[in-house]
């Protein structure tokens, strides 16, 4: 796994094994987590023409739908993998950093 794009305390945007993974920074009340999905194919397509721009939409919209809500209708609700890849992403978000600060 590997950082391919990010915003500064929005979200992460990851590749593994030919798939990419947004893990968007939400929040509920005082309540902060990770919500990370693996982008469909219309987010792929979408993501391939909107670029970062559509990434800080994807992500302002799965915060706003509060997909882990009990009541929520969030059409990201059933869509996080961030326990099945969370060691993965925080071991590429270390290497990520560290290769950013040597340059």
């Amino acid at each position: 796994m590997k950082v391919i794009d990010s915003e500064n305390w929005a979200w992460f945007l990851f590749e593994h094994e030919d798939h990419l993974y947004l893990d968007a920074n939400c929040n509920m009340s005082a309540f902060g987590y990770t919500y990370m999905i693996q982008l469909n194919d219309e987010e792929r397509y979408a993501y391939k023409a909107g670029g970062h721009e559509y990434l800080n939409q994807l992500a302002h919209d799965i915060h706003y739908s509060v997909p882990i809500a009990a009541d929520t209708r969030s059409k990201y609700k059933g869509r996080d993998v961030s326990k099945m890849f969370s060691e993965m992403a925080t071991d590429a978000v270390r290497e990520w950093r560290q290769a950013k600060s040597v340059e």
